[in-house]
């Protein structure tokens, strides 16, 4: 196992860091409000940050996803990656990848997700989607939405077509979410091989691209908690009580050491769940795993970035309040703690229950 990114993973990091780092500045996130920012996006998408994730993989990924979310970057990178280039790349036909993902690499064209699946839509034998699904994060900024179905078949939605409707729904971070409304909208089927939804082959796709995303988002989550992490020791440093500054108070140390061990735990487990995909490997228990962390310590990460600040950490106009809005979003997003450990638990039981058929031929 090494978690050694390579060169061009390396590039990959460091570009997406430059780009969002001069770019995605607090005059401009607050200039934003609750949109997403049409320059920042034009100008990672010409600097060919997505197209070269088809090349670095999940783990590339996950260390661009770092750098946004040091700076909470308004962009629907995250989800047009995940939800398109990464899950056509993996699952779609030839003909849909030599169709859609040109669009994609340039970013003339979104693909956000509706995950994980809630039962909410089913599909016609035909392609035709009906169902609700209450918010899917950069809707309103998409061109197309990956949807899974009550048999977890994925279908591809171009929004704007006759019975898909989107409105407007503002979340806890900024992330131009939405409601899909589908009522007959004709969907196109990810890779189907001819043989009907509902196969093996649908469900294998489904589970890979909702542990993609789990990883993705886990990334996101770590850049997220740096950058709140990063806004408390500067100002615990130059912020002085008593005549000296606030960070040499054992109380403001303990909690900054307790963050960065959190922060290290959710870079570690994304790391491993982003090389394992990208090797071949199995990778939904590990998913869950960063999952989990991404949550649970993501959450307390930023409150503490947020308590560090003392009065400030209370100014909705401070900048470390966006992260912590994006930490509590990015919380709900990839599920309670409770929730994972048990799909956790499941996950691992069914597995070796797998490995102990497969050994010794019985049930």
């Amino acid at each position: 196992m090494d978690f050694t990114p390579t060169e061009e993973q390396s590039a990959l990091r460091e570009l997406a860091g430059e780009i969002f780092g001069d770019l995605s500045t607090h005059e401009r996130l607050s200039a934003a409000g609750t949109r997403t920012d049409p320059g920042l996006w034009k100008a990672i998408c010409a600097a060919g940050l997505p197209a070269a994730v088809e090349e670095t993989g999940l783990l590339g990924l996950v260390l661009a996803l770092e750098e946004q979310g040091r700076t909470t970057a308004q962009v629907p990178f995250a989800v047009s990656c995940v939800y398109g280039v990464l899950a056509l790349s993996a699952h779609g036909s030839a003909e849909q990848r030599e169709r859609l993902l040109p669009a994609l690499r340039d970013g003339t064209a979104v693909v956000t997700g509706a995950f994980p699946d809630r039962g909410g839509v089913r599909a016609t034998a035909d392609g035709q989607l009906s169902g609700v699904v209450p918010v899917v994060p950069w809707l309103r900024d998409a061109t197309h939405v990956l949807v899974p179905d009550v048999d977890r078949a994925l279908w591809l939605i171009r929004l704007g077509a006759p019975g898909a409707e989107v409105a407007p729904v503002e979340t806890t971070a900024p992330w131009s979410a939405g409601r899909l409304t589908l009522a007959g909208a004709r969907g196109e089927r990810v890779g189907g091989d001819g043989s009907g939804p509902g196969t093996d082959a649908d469900a294998d796709a489904y589970e890979d691209v909702l542990a993609t995303a789990r990883t993705a988002f886990a990334g996101l989550q770590t850049g997220v908690c740096a950058g709140s992490l990063a806004r408390a020791v500067e100002h615990t440093t130059t912020r002085e009580q008593f005549g000296r500054p606030l960070s040499t108070n054992q109380g403001v140390l303990l909690r900054a050491a307790d963050a960065y061990m959190d922060i290290e735990a959710i870079r570690v487990t994304s790391y491993e769940a982003a090389w394992r995909r990208d090797e071949g490997l199995a990778f939904r228990t590990h998913a869950l795993t960063a999952a989990w962390w991404a949550s649970e310590a993501g959450r307390r990460v930023v409150h503490t970035g947020q308590h560090l600040h003392g009065g400030l950490g209370a100014d909705l106009e401070h900048p470390v309040h966006r992260h912590f809005l994006w930490g509590r979003q990015l919380d709900a997003y990839l599920g309670c703690g409770a929730e994972l450990l048990e799909e956790l638990g499941e996950l691992i039981a069914f597995e070796q229950h797998d490995e102990r058929y497969d050994e010794e031929g019985v049930a």
